[in-house]
């Protein structure tokens, strides 16, 4: 009888998967915080170094420039030394830069911090996405994807009432030292606790057995490989990569106005107070975290059910994204109830659109170059999350008003659902042939 019940164990799948997914939704957590605690700050910011707002823009993009440049490189060093080097170099370095932050003088200071952290920050989602596609299989990826998503908002929805009081009680140069103290913590448990699957404690052969038959990559993701330009050429040419590409431009310009400019938007267009910012500005976040998890729920119900991967991981993302161009709405009222309620339509819409996104991504890209391919989609997206604080900051210091920078952001929202209903067709899993 103790034989049977040993060996049912040994046949049932550990859950370590869930453990790494954990792990990486806290370090997700504390990225988001590092990197919207200046759109928090940023009232002050201006205030004492007499900033406008097209100078307060550059501020905000210049973070995003480091980030998007550095994405293909970080893909290939994900792809070359896999994640657990990587991120934790990238990890140590974002918070050692966020913590010196509260040292900053003037504009250049600023400026060179921001693009530190856009620089040590660059390999956070390739990363993130190697390690749910090499741990996950496909029918809980959705689930997986949406979980350290998830996680962007839910540190900014539950730390925004909490950096808005460090805020008004310590000074702004606080924000920065407790965001940089909680990332080098995450560092300290990213190096204890990550491996990859095939080296991992506490995973069973059942597990690995689970994740390698429902389509998960532990075991034909190499590391220390070279990429050829052919491989190469794949990633810039396919027109369900461009689909993707023009999609994730949109969905990351939308988020960027929200990590950047919304407080701003709040208290200097509405007129808001400070600590009521505090509490109200975090509602659109709840929202996103909400649509983070229908969406996802929602995808992965439908892929079990046998619907198309078209329907199950295309849907969601186009009606997202509708949803987010309902931010204009605020454009219409003075009446915070209805501007708040305008921004969580939106943000809910931002949040299906974006956690979806990655688990389509990590359906059709090629397999040897994961790390690789989710970099390139990081890098032209995040195009999106550089070009957007600038063009917001520009639309403000010309009009005086926000008014335009919601209608560009409505229509970035539309322009994303057109490329997914009309660009990217079918998706199915890009084959690299061997013989091209």
């Amino acid at each position: 009888m103790m034989e049977v019940i040993e060996e049912k164990e040994k046949s049932k799948a550990t859950g370590k998967r869930w453990f790494i997914l954990l792990l990486v939704c806290v370090i997700t957590f504390v990225n988001y915080l590092d990197r919207a605690n200046l759109s928090v700050a940023s009232t002050s910011i201006s205030k004492e170094f007499a900033l406008n707002p097209a100078v307060m823009g550059l501020i905000f993009s210049a973070m995003s420039w480091a980030y998007t440049c550095m994405q293909i490189p970080c893909g290939w060093f994900l792809d070359t030394f896999g994640p657990r080097l990587v991120y934790g170099i990238a990890l140590l370095g974002w918070s050692l830069v966020t913590g010196i932050m509260s040292l900053a003088s003037g504009v250049s200071s600023l400026i060179a911090c921001r693009i530190g952290l856009g620089f040590f920050e660059a390999p956070a989602f390739p990363a993130n996405n190697r390690i749910v596609t090499t741990w996950f299989p496909s029918h809980e990826r959705g689930l997986a994807i949406g979980a350290y998503t998830g996680s962007e908002y839910v540190g900014l929805a539950l730390c925004t009432p909490i950096l808005t009081w460090l805020l008004v009680t310590f000074g702004w140069r606080s924000i920065f030292i407790t965001t940089g103290v909680l990332g080098v913590l995450c560092f300290i448990g990213w190096i204890a606790f990550y491996h990859d699957p095939a080296s991992a404690k506490g995973v069973n052969k059942a597990e690995l057995d689970l994740i390698k038959n429902g389509g998960g990559l532990s075991d034909t993701i190499k590391e220390k490989r070279k990429i050829s330009l052919r491989e190469l050429k794949y990633l810039f040419s396919n027109r369900q990569l461009w689909g993707m590409y023009i999609g994730g431009f949109s969905i990351a310009s939308i988020l960027f106005f929200f990590m950047t400019w919304f407080p701003s938007y709040l208290v200097n267009e509405k007129h808001m107070a400070i600590l009521k910012f505090g509490i109200y500005g975090a509602i659109p976040y709840f929202a996103a975290i909400a649509g983070v998890f229908v969406a996802g729920r929602w995808s992965d119900w439908m892929l079990s059910k046998g619907l198309s991967m078209s329907i199950s991981r295309k849907m969601p993302v186009i009606i997202g994204l509708l949803l987010s161009a309902m931010i204009i709405g605020g454009n219409y009222t003075n009446n915070i109830s209805l501007v708040i309620t305008f921004m969580c339509i939106g943000f809910f819409g931002q949040g299906m659109a974006s956690t979806v996104s990655w688990a389509l991504l990590s359906e059709i890209m090629p397999k040897n170059l994961v790390g690789l391919c989710g970099a390139t989609y990081n890098f032209i997206t995040n195009m999106g999350g550089a070009l957007s604080p600038l063009i917001v900051g520009y639309l403000i210091a010309r009009t005086g008003s926000y008014s335009s920078a919601l209608v560009f952001i409505s229509i970035m929202g539309i322009i994303g659902a057109v490329s997914y209903i009309f660009i990217i067709g079918k998706p199915e899993r890009i084959i690299i042939s061997e013989q091209e």
